[in-house]
């Protein structure tokens, strides 16, 4: 087929890799022959404000492209936006679709999660109805690896690397000194441990790793809790525990909403803030146990933390880019580029593409047979399967001692 100009976007919480997946579409776009490749600025939500970028003039060498892989968060930047159905109102449609037309379009590729997902099945959904010849294509991205149909998502291994290498020098601190203690790590996930599990990760040889971790995919039972730290706490001084920021109870309500009730819901109805499990479960035992405790948020430090990304993540984050672009070439619509894991050791994949239907607002959680009977910690099933990802680092290029980071300018409206 002789390429038409393509336009790509990034939509919801950024990553390490994100921007190496934008690196990946974009190069392959412009060896498939693509004239012109555009960027959405600020998502769905910015191109229907008319933001949109010419990144044949952002990335105009090689050395621009290599500072993009190594750059955190999105570059092009994010929203969180949801399209409305089509059936009910399609004036975005409408309005998006001549924006495709307007700049020779040939095909879309949206870098996120579930509710990206979302994006690029309505879109393709209506380009069938109207007879468009657009495909529109989804790159996988997020941290909470819970995207179905994909053996894991770009973005989760470079977390869990962050997760592992921060916990165990916490374990290290923790044991400085001689005094009964508790530390609470809070770490991301809404509905699926994934990232939380990685926890998992930081034991080794000079390194005992967390002494529980709790999960989302098992509800929270106090009385059985303090049992278990209270047991632990009678055999070693320092204590450890890492828990999920979405943890429930038994009646379905977050630990965190014990702290506070404030969480606004974002356009997807998902609580947009969650924080405050880690506070509530140190109050707790310090109430209940009388021993120190200290909680510990990661918030957002672990999806930026660039300067400690897998050089895994970053690689497979290119190549589903790369993939994303090679199934529209080939005709593919309605798809989202996914990873097929050929073997665990040696650690091989391959890259496929799947229903893009089958995947939007659909969760992967942890495998219950991944997580101890107890519900308080997770097995070396869940190790095999992670340990992986987080293999093998690109070192930041420093300028002046700190790492160097690729910019876009503001863009205004309908530049």
């Amino acid at each position: 087929m002789a390429w038409t100009n393509v336009l790509v976007g990034q939509s919801g919480g950024p990553t390490a890799v994100i921007n190496s997946s934008l690196a990946g579409v974009y190069e392959s776009a412009k060896a498939y022959g693509a004239p012109h490749v555009y960027g959405m600025q600020y998502g769905i939500e910015g191109l229907l404000q008319g933001r949109i970028i010419d990144l044949d003039e952002q990335f105009a060498d090689k050395m621009q492209i290599e500072l993009l892989k190594r750059t955190p968060s999105s570059f092009l930047g994010s929203c969180r936006y949801k399209l409305p159905e089509a059936g009910v109102d399609d004036r975005p449609f409408r309005k998006l679709f001549e924006l495709f037309e307007q700049y020779q379009i040939g095909a879309v590729f949206y870098i996120g999660g579930n509710d990206s997902m979302d994006t690029i099945a309505k879109l393709s959904a209506y380009g069938a109805t109207v007879n468009s010849p657009v495909r529109f294509i989804g790159v996988p991205k997020t941290i909470d690896n819970d995207l179905t149909l994909t053996d894991h998502t770009p973005g989760y291994g470079s977390a869990a690397k962050y997760v592992a290498t921060i916990l165990k020098e916490v374990i290290c601190d923790s044991s400085v000194y001689n005094i009964r203690s508790v530390t609470v790590a809070e770490i991301m996930g809404r509905n699926a441990g994934w990232l939380t599990a990685a926890a998992a990760l930081s034991k080794g040889a000079d390194c005992d790793g967390p002494d529980l971790i709790l999960l989302p995919e098992h509800s929270f039972d106090e009385a059985a809790f303090l049992s278990k730290v209270s047991e632990l706490e009678r055999t070693r001084h320092n204590v450890i525990i890492a828990v999920s920021e979405g943890v429930r109870n038994a009646d379905g309500v977050f630990l965190c909403d014990l702290v506070s009730t404030a969480g606004q819901l974002d356009a997807f109805g998902h609580k947009a803030i969650l924080s405050g499990t880690s506070r509530y479960l140190a109050e707790l035992i310090r109430v209940r146990l009388g021993c120190k405790t200290r909680a510990i948020e990661f918030s957002t430090l672990q999806r930026c933390a660039s300067h400690l990304a897998s050089r895994t993540d970053i690689t497979e984050a290119y190549q589903v880019g790369g993939a994303a672009v090679e199934a529209a070439f080939n005709g593919e619509t309605g798809r989202m580029a996914a990873i097929r894991r050929l073997s665990d050791q040696p650690y091989r994949i391959a890259t496929e593409t799947v229903d893009v239907m089958a995947v939007a607002n659909q969760e992967k959680r942890v495998p219950l047979d991944w997580i101890t009977p107890d519900g308080m910690h997770v097995t070396e099933d869940f190790e095999r399967y992670a340990r992986p990802l987080i293999q093998a680092e690109l070192t930041p290029i420093y300028i002046n001692g700190v790492p160097q980071h690729i910019h876009l300018k503001e863009c205004p409206a309908g530049c």
